[in-house]
């Protein structure tokens, strides 16, 4: 196996979510079927992933008043990362570190070692932007971006 291909998720509203993903996560639109309550995002080329958002009622979407919440990550650069998070607080989006307080770095949880920031979709799905860390493990740290650094250097 080399990696995850795609996933799917169910959303309350095909254009709101389509529009939030494309928008702000920075998927490409790849192919929508409206009529079928699909749409499918690639995340960055097509050779690295796919989202596919259904709305209620299709085949992968909420079938009832129930409606779970998943979560995915998307791998992106240190850079990448470090920049989303003042960008999604501007468009009004709450960051939050693996413990789900609100965070304006991201959070490193050691052990892979990465670093991370989380978000809510327009229906409570949970994303991430996750970084691996060229670091060595450190199986006992789970903490902040800073707090990190500061243990790296000494």
């Amino acid at each position: 196996m080399a990696t995850l291909y795609e996933t799917h998720i169910p959303v309350a509203d095909l254009s709101v979510s389509s529009a939030f993903y494309r928008d702000v996560v920075g998927l490409v639109p790849a192919f929508a079927q409206r009529e079928r309550g699909v749409e499918f995002l690639y995340v960055g080329r097509r050779e690295h992933g796919m989202v596919g958002l259904w709305a209620p009622g299709t085949s992968y979407g909420w079938k009832s008043e129930e409606k779970p919440k998943s979560h995915f990550a998307i791998s992106v650069t240190l850079a990448e990362l470090l920049a989303s998070i003042p960008r999604l607080q501007r468009l009004g989006i709450k960051t939050t570190g693996f413990d789900g307080a609100t965070a304006t770095e991201p959070s490193v949880i050691g052990w892979m070692p990465s670093a991370q920031i989380y978000f809510n979709d327009p229906d409570g799905h949970i994303l991430e932007f996750i970084c691996l860390l060229p670091d060595q493990p450190e199986p006992a740290f789970f903490g902040s971006w800073s707090n990190w650094q500061k243990q790296k250097r000494i």
